[in-house]
This record gives C-alpha cells, structure tokens and sequence, in this order.
C-alpha cells in the first residue's frame, strides 16, 4: 500500500486551496497519508526561502495573481490580505496533532478547515474557540483544543526536522514511500500519476 507523508502551514494559502483532492486522490489509488503540521517560516529560513513580506515586489505580485487565479479556477473563496495573517500557527498544529493521536475524526476535512479559517473566514487560528469549532465540525472532540501540548510541540518540532531531511521546502509538500517528492498544490495530479504507475 502506497504512502504519502503530506507536510502543511495550517497558515498557508496553498494548503487551502489544495481542499481535499489530494485525500480523494489517495482514496483512489489506496494509499494512506500521515499529515504533518509544520513552521513554515522556520522552514523558509533552513531551506533558503524568504517569508513573503520580505521577498522582492515581483514576487509578491506574482504570489498575489497566482493565488486568485488559482482560487477562481478551484471555485474557492479566497481573502487576499486575510484579517488574520499571519497568525500563530502552533496552536492549531497541536491540536491538529492530538486529533491525528486520537483518531475518531476526518483528518483532511480538519486541515481544509483550520486553513479556511484564515483564508476565507477571517478567523484567528491562533485562538482556541475557532480551534475547537474546527475540531468539531471534522469530527472531533473538541477538547483536544487543550490536550497534548507537549506531544504537540515535541512532534511538531520534529515535523520541521523531518521536512528538512526529505528534501520539504514548501506547503503543502507531499513524499511518498518511494521518495517521490510534490510540490504544491498544483502537483497533486502529479501525484496521482505516480500513484498510478505512469510516472
């Protein structure tokens, strides 16, 4: 059976815009996914990236028509200068990972709904009550908002390690068993071709 490690910002745009193709996807081709929550800027600065506040206006331009192009295309609602962004992601990915822990939920379904918080709802994830609404409307107990905090730490420093031993860069990133290795949103057909064999 097929596996894929799925390396994600609850901040970041593009995880959000992924939505849950990549877990229909996995559906499709029976391959499981171990979702792991990340700093996305400490990953910038070990991997050569640059925060977007600080990246040359070309940049910035671009990443703002990519990501309403990509919306439009996907049919998403999408705030450009979200009220909430950036935000503190730690306390989302904690709770993201006590609810992977704790299992009785949707998993994709969580992330698509931390990330729409910030990118459609104008939610501060960084506090609780819209933490635990995700929670609940994924399928999980809410309270998980408040448990595990250590484990959640420990593992989601770990996550940052483990992103910069495979080669991660971005978000969302997604390495499969194999090695093989998708960039972005957009690669997700990509990696259902290789899913399937065809690459």
């Amino acid at each position: 059976m097929a596996h894929i490690d799925l390396f994600f910002s609850t901040i970041s745009p593009y995880a959000y815009l992924a939505g849950n193709r990549v877990e229909e996807v996995a559906a499709k081709h029976g391959a499981t996914i171990t979702y792991k929550p990340l700093d996305i800027m400490a990953l910038f600065s070990r991997t050569g990236g640059t925060p977007p506040k600080d990246r040359h206006p070309n940049r910035i331009e671009y990443r703002a028509l990519d990501l309403v192009r990509q919306a439009a295309l996907l049919e998403l609602p999408l705030n450009l200068q979200p009220a909430h962004w950036p935000t503190n992601a730690a306390p989302s990915s904690y709770a993201f990972i006590a609810a992977q822990n704790a299992g009785g939920g949707d998993l994709g379904k969580l992330m698509f709904a931390i990330c729409r918080s910030v990118w459609s709802d104008e939610k501060d994830i960084a506090e609780d009550s819209v933490v635990r609404g995700c929670l609940e409307e994924a399928g999980f107990d809410p309270s998980l908002a408040d448990s595990g905090l250590l484990v959640g730490a420990e593992t989601y420093a770990a996550n940052l390690e483990e992103a910069v031993d495979k080669g991660v860069f971005g978000s969302p990133f997604y390495v499969t068993d194999a090695g093989q290795r998708f960039w972005g949103q957009d690669r997700i057909d990509d990696l259902e071709a290789h899913l399937a064999g065809k690459v």
